[in-house]
């Protein structure tokens, strides 16, 4: 992210659920910004696992390392040629809004030279803590469209999803 950088909410990218829902997405998502910001918080019906897509793409194209904690045990994996980008390694644990949260960073995602990089932390006070690095291996094109999923599960209504954009001061 560029130092001196600002936030910018994208258009269309505020959604609060009004209803259960096992995926959210955002389209037509600007080039205009350097970064992208998502901000989650929210609970699942059960556990859930959260992942991320772009563009439609739904083959083997992303890989994550994970590094996680709960207090007493730390844990780290490699996840390669998967169809979808895991964001959490400790799950989206709670009914309740402020059971867990997610701040994922997307760097140069209108860039159509490279893959795309994602840094991604997740919290939750009842099962720990995890931050992850993701790659989107697909032919480099600009993301302009991001679906993210809740896995064994739905998001619980009330949870909420900030798409930003980061542009350079």
């Amino acid at each position: 992210m560029p130092a001196g950088s600002t936030y910018t909410r994208i258009t269309g990218g505020s959604v609060t659920l009004a209803t259960a829902a096992s995926s959210v997405t955002f389209s037509s998502i600007p080039a205009t910004f350097t970064d992208l910001v998502l901000v989650i918080n929210g609970g699942g019906s059960v556990n859930i696992n959260v992942s991320m897509q772009f563009n439609g793409d739904t083959t083997s194209n992303y890989s994550i390392t994970a590094v996680a904690g709960d207090g007493s045990t730390a844990s780290s994996t490699r996840r390669t040629s998967q169809t979808g980008m895991r964001l959490d390694e400790n799950s989206f644990t709670g009914t309740t809004l402020a059971a867990s949260n997610l701040i994922v960073s997307i760097m140069n995602y209108a860039n159509t030279t490279t893959f795309k990089t994602v840094l991604s932390r997740s919290n939750n006070a009842a099962v720990g803590t995890s931050a992850i690095v993701g790659l989107w291996r697909k032919t480099p094109e600009a993301i302009n469209q991001v679906v993210v999923n809740a896995i064994g599960g739905n998001w619980i209504t009330g949870s909420t999803f900030n798409l930003y954009g980061i542009a350079a001061a």
